[in-house]
C-alpha cells in the first residue's frame, strides 16, 4: 500500500513513518508533507492509496486538503488524526467520508487496525474495478458503483446507460436520501415501499432506488424527469402531509445536479446537511443549496442545567437526574432555529460534564463509558431521536442512590477530608471541587451524616491521632502536626473535647 503522510510536526511525522514500518514493512511511504497545501500537490502527483493526515496545520488544514482532492475527483482513502476537542473538524471528517478517524496520541494497535480496514476497502474496490456495465447488470449496482467511486463514468458506461435505460449521462438528475439510523434494518423494507408509493403517486417518476446499509440510508436517483423543481415540491408536500416517511423519524434530503458523473459529489455534499433534521424535523425535505441559506440564531449553552446536573449527580438522586436530562433536551425545542453543529456541541459539553463528575466521584458505570465512541455517536447523529437515546443511555448508567448515607456527594466529601485532613481542607474548597455552593454542601453533609463539616473533620483528626498515640512512639507535638494542628495545646483541648481525656492519658491507658 502506497502512503502519503501529511503532518506539520516533524516528530509525529517521523513517528508515524516508523510505526508503519513496524506494522507492515511492505507499506511504501511515497512522500511526506508539512501542511495541506504541500500535501495537496504531493497527493495529486503521487496518487497514493492512502493519505494519513493531521487536521490542524498551517496554511491549509487536512480536511480542506481532502475536500480539494474530492473536488478534483480524487477520492483517495484517508486516515485522519485528531483530538477530542476538535469537534467541528471531526464532524466534517465524517461527512467527507474519511475511512478512519484516530484520536491522538496514536496507539499502535489502533493504527494497525485502521490500516487493515483501509486495505480491506481497497481490495473490495479493486475487485469491482474494470467491471463492464453488462456485468454489473442492474442500474442499482451501477449507481452504487458510481457513488462509491468503484465505477468510472466513462464513454462505455454512457453508451450502456443510454441504450439500456434511455439515460442521458449529461442530463439533469436529482438525488433523494432517506436516513433511517438504527431503525434501518427494521424499517428499510417498509420505508422503501412507501417511497415507491409516493413516487408512483407523482405519475411514475423514472428512478432507481438503492440501499446503503453502511450509511443506514435509502437513496433514490431521479432521471428523465422534465421538471425536477416540480418533483421537489411534490415530495416536500408529501413529507409535510404525512409527517415524514416511514414509522420512525428520518432525515430526507434532496440535491438536483447536472451530469451523472457528479453523483458521488452530490451524495457527499448532501451528507453534510442531513443533520438539519435535528432542527427542521422529519417532515421537512432538506434541499441543497437552499438549506445553506437558512438563518440561524446563536445558541446560548444552558450552563445552569449543567450545574444542576452536577449537583444531582453528586447527590445521587436518579429521579432529579432524569428530570434535568429532560429539561436539557427540551431546551433546544423552543421554536428557535439553531445550527445543528451548535446543538451537537452542547450535547458533547453536557455529556462530558456528566462523565467528568462520574470520574471525580467514582461512579464506575460512567467511568466505563467509551468517550471516543460517545463522541462519534454524537457527531454522526442526524435526528433528535438519536441524540436523546445517547443522553438517556448515559444517564441510565447512573445508580439510584436516593437518600442513602453513602450517596456520592457525601462519599466524595468524606474522601477529600480523609485525603487532605492534614492540610486542613475547608468546606469552601471541597464545594469548589464539586462545583456546588458551600451552603448546599454543608446542608447535605449535615443531613446525611448527622454532623456538621467541622465536627466531622475534628473527629476524623482525633481518630487518626488515636492511631498514632497507640501505634507509634511519636511525641505529642509530632502527632499534633501529623493530624493538622500546628499548636499542640490546641490539639490537646480538641482531643479532650472529643474523647473526654487528654492525649497523654489516652496513650497511657492503652499501653
Amino acid at each position: 500500500m502506497r502512503i502519503v503522510i501529511v503532518e506539520d510536526e516533524i516528530r509525529i511525522r517521523e513517528g508515524i513513518s516508523k510505526l508503519l514500518g513496524k506494522i507492515d514493512p511492505s507499506y511504501e511511504i511515497v512522500g511526506e508533507a508539512e501542511n495541506g497545501w504541500a500535501g495537496l500537490e504531493l497527493v495529486k502527483a503521487a496518487r497514493p492509496d492512502l493519505v494519513i493526515t493531521d487536521i490542524k496545520m498551517p496554511e491549509m488544514d487536512g480536511l480542506q486538503m481532502l475536500e480539494e482532492l474530492h473536488k478534483d475527483g480524487l477520492l483517495i482513502k484517508a486516515i485522519v488524526l485528531s483530538a477530542y476537542s476538535e469537534f467541528a473538524y471531526a464532524q466534517q471528517a465524517i461527512h467527507l467520508g474519511v475511512s478512519e478517524y484516530i484520536l491522538k496520541p496514536v496507539a499502535v494497535g489502533e493504527l494497525a487496525q485502521s490500516l487493515k480496514n483501509v486495505e480491506d476497502q481497497l481490495k473490495e474496490a479493486r475487485r469491482n474495478e474494470g467491471e463492464h456495465p453488462e456485468k454489473l447488470r442492474s442500474l442499482e449496482n451501477i449507481c452504487i458503483g458510481l457513488l462509491m467511486g468503484t465505477v468510472a463514468a466513462d464513454r462505455e458506461l454512457e453508451t450502456y446507460l443510454s441504450g439500456q435505460y434511455g439515460i442521458d449521462p449529461g442530463g439533469e438528475f436529482a438525488l433523494l436520501s432517506f436516513y433511517l439510523g438504527k431503525q434501518y434494518e427494521r424499517e428499510r423494507k417498509h420505508t422503501a415501499i412507501e417511497i415507491e408509493t409516493m413516487l408512483k403517486g407523482m405519475g411514475g417518476v423514472p428512478h432507481c432506488l438503492f440501499h446503503l446499509p453502511e450509511k443506514s440510508e435509502i437513496l433514490v436517483l431521479l432521471y428523465r424527469w422534465g421538471d425536477l423543481a416540480k418533483a421537489e415540491r411534490e415530495i416536500s408536500n408529501y413529507l409535510v402531509h404525512h409527517r415524514g416517511i416511514g414509522q420512525r423519524a428520518v432525515s430526507a434530503g434532496w440535491y438536483a445536479f447536472q451530469g451523472l458523473s457528479r453523483l458521488s459529489g452530490a451524495f457527499q455534499t448532501l451528507q453534510k446537511y442531513m443533520d438539519w433534521a435535528l432542527v427542521l424535523g422529519s417532515s421537512v425535505l432538506i434541499v441543497y443549496p437552499k438549506i445553506t441559506q437558512v438563518q440561524t440564531q446563536p445558541l446560548s449553552y444552558p450552563v445552569e442545567l449543567e450545574k444542576e446536573m452536577r449537583r444531582e449527580l453528586c447527590a445521587g438522586r436518579q429521579k432529579r437526574i432524569q428530570q434535568v436530562g429532560r429539561a436539557f433536551r427540551e431546551y433546544f425545542a423552543n421554536g428557535t432555529v439553531y445550527a445543528p453543529r451548535e446543538i451537537k456541541e452542547s450535547y458533547v459539553r453536557f455529556l462530558w460534564s456528566i462523565l467528568n463528575v462520574g470520574k471525580e466521584i467514582d461512579i464506575e458505570p460512567l467511568k466505563a463509558v467509551g468517550q471516543q465512541e460517545l463522541l462519534e455517536d454524537i457527531m454522526s447523529a442526524v435526528t433528535y431521536d438519536e441524540l436523546e437515546e445517547i443522553l438517556a443511555g448515559v444517564t441510565a448508567r447512573i445508580p439510584v442512590e436516593g437518600e442513602r448515607d453513602d450517596n456520592y456527594l457525601i462519599q466524595r466529601t468524606k474522601s477529600l477530608i480523609h485525603e487532605f485532613y492534614r492540610q486542613g481542607i475547608t468546606l469552601d474548597e471541597i464545594a469548589g471541587q464539586l462545583k456546588i455552593t458551600p451552603e448546599y454542601l454543608g446542608m447535605q453533609f449535615h443531613r446525611e451524616t448527622g454532623s456538621n463539616f467541622s465536627s466531622y473533620m475534628k473527629k476524623y483528626r482525633v481518630k487518626k491521632a488515636k492511631e498514632l498515640l497507640i501505634g507509634s512512639r511519636m511525641k505529642l507535638y509530632e502527632i499534633a502536626s501529623a493530624v493538622g494542628y500546628s499548636d499542640p495545646k490546641y490539639f490537646s483541648r480538641v482531643f479532650k473535647e472529643v474523647t473526654g481525656e487528654l492525649p497523654a492519658e489516652y496513650r497511657k491507658r492503652h499501653q
